[in-house]
């Protein structure tokens, strides 16, 4: 089972709740046409994967919770370390959505242009990538990097929708 992940830009959490409301947290619409400017990036979760990009860009190691989040959907308060009660909460079924910190979004913005092929090669080495090609994730990580810049340039925040 894969998970799907699309990150996106918006000004405030309270603007992404508004917009999941109506389908109950359901893909957020991505596109130009007055809804969210985002990217597709199936199984790229912001702790792991966006994470080891994070880590690349910033010259270092990555380690869990480089990159900071804060919950924003399910809108229901979050279980305690037992986890959801209930299987059907939302919770544990989802959609998720997470808000990532501005120093994730302010690192990947300041990736230079002439810097993101050395960056990718070093993305492409993480080990849940299973050795992938860096030409084939060079494309998706130039998205990513474009949407933080667009991201702070308008000074919102960036979004992570997740579903099983």
């Amino acid at each position: 089972m894969g998970v799907l992940t699309d990150y996106f830009r918006a000004a405030d959490a309270a603007t992404v709740v508004r917009a999941l409301e109506p389908t109950e947290g359901g893909l957020p619409p991505l596109g130009t046409d007055g809804s969210f400017d985002g990217v597709e990036a199936k199984g790229v979760d912001p702790d792991v994967m966006l994470g080891q990009l994070l880590a690349a860009a910033l010259g270092e190691p990555w380690r869990v919770g480089l990159v900071a989040e804060t919950a924003v959907w399910p809108t229901t308060p979050e279980p305690g370390p037992a986890g959801p009660e209930d299987e059907d909460d939302p919770w544990a079924t989802g959609p998720w959505v997470t808000e990532l910190g501005d120093a994730a979004r302010d690192a990947l913005a300041g990736v230079p242009d002439e810097r993101i092929p050395e960056v990718v090669g070093q993305w492409a080495e993480a080990e849940e990538w299973d050795g992938a090609d860096p030409a084939d994730l060079l494309p998706l990580a130039e998205e990513l990097i474009a949407l933080a810049r667009r991201a702070r340039a308008a000074g919102e925040r960036l979004y992570c929708w997740m579903c099983l």
